[in-house]
């Protein structure tokens, strides 16, 4: 049965629960909506998948949260997908779609040194939106990339309340920083939505202090330039948490002591 609804609905889609980190954005920016967190579990994590699998099964799977949560607009909180597979879902669905992409503009205004550190999963350090991002954005400045290998894995970890192995942060900093130039990083890009979620495991590891940037702040403002006429100013609800892993216990007990009033499994 679809969820009834007097307010706007915000569907937050993600491979796991990095999505999570773009909810409280939405909570903060005090929206008037009532969002859905749709996670991929099935087949988590998207950075080790193949692109043409990603291509067909991010929009089918944001199809059937759509028809689930009778969704107004669907936000993307997942980097790889975005910066592969966002035309194939503007192409499928009919409400407002919102991407998240690496923070290269603002982390360009706010540099000092002129030196912007981008962590990311391994994809998406490679991708061609990537490097439009950086050419458009970040001219002028010396872009300095990882592809961290485990990090959305290990913000699973802790939000299941495990501890994640420290080395997988130690590595992700050390990607960064030991490279040349490396020394002059001011900036740091957290370009997968999962990162915000593990950001004071990383601050302790930094060498030196820096501005931690995500997208989450950005993806808010336009949920809210899109949804402006139909808004009920007031406190952002969390409604429904989905997942399509089915016996997906793990996931659903981090959702609903996230605040997501009810939590089910989705089949796609």
């Amino acid at each position: 049965m679809k969820p009834l609804k007097n307010r706007p609905h915000v569907l937050v889609f993600d491979s796991g629960l990095g999505g999570l980190s773009v909810v409280n954005a939405l909570i903060d920016g005090m929206l008037g909506v009532d969002v859905f967190h749709l996670a991929d579990t099935a087949f988590f994590p998207y950075g080790e998948k193949p692109d043409e699998a990603l291509i067909l099964r991010v929009p089918a799977v944001i199809l059937a949260g759509i028809e689930a949560t009778s969704a107004d607009l669907v936000v993307v909180a997942c980097n790889t997908a975005s910066t592969l597979a966002l035309d194939a879902v503007r192409a499928q669905v009919e409400i407002p779609v919102v991407g998240v992409v690496p923070a290269i503009k603002p982390a360009a205004a706010l540099t000092q040194t002129g030196t912007i550190g981008l962590l990311a999963t391994p994809k998406t350090v490679t991708r061609p939106y990537t490097d439009q991002l950086i050419a458009a954005f970040g001219a002028g400045k010396t872009v300095l990339r990882h592809g961290a290998v485990g990090l959305a894995g290990a913000a699973e970890t802790k939000l299941a309340g495990e501890t994640p192995d420290p080395q997988i942060f130690e590595a992700a900093i050390q990607g960064l920083f030991d490279q040349k130039g490396g020394e002059a990083i001011d900036v740091i890009v957290l370009a997968c939505t999962h990162y915000p979620l593990v950001q004071a495991e990383l601050e302790t590891l930094a060498p030196h202090p820096v501005t931690w940037v995500d997208s989450g702040a950005a993806i808010a403002r336009r949920t809210a330039d899109l949804l402006h006429d139909q808004m009920d100013q007031g406190v952002t609800a969390l409604r429904t948490g989905l997942t399509t892993g089915g016996a997906d216990k793990a996931t659903r007990r981090v959702l609903k002591s996230f605040g997501f009033q009810t939590t089910q499994a989705l089949d796609v």
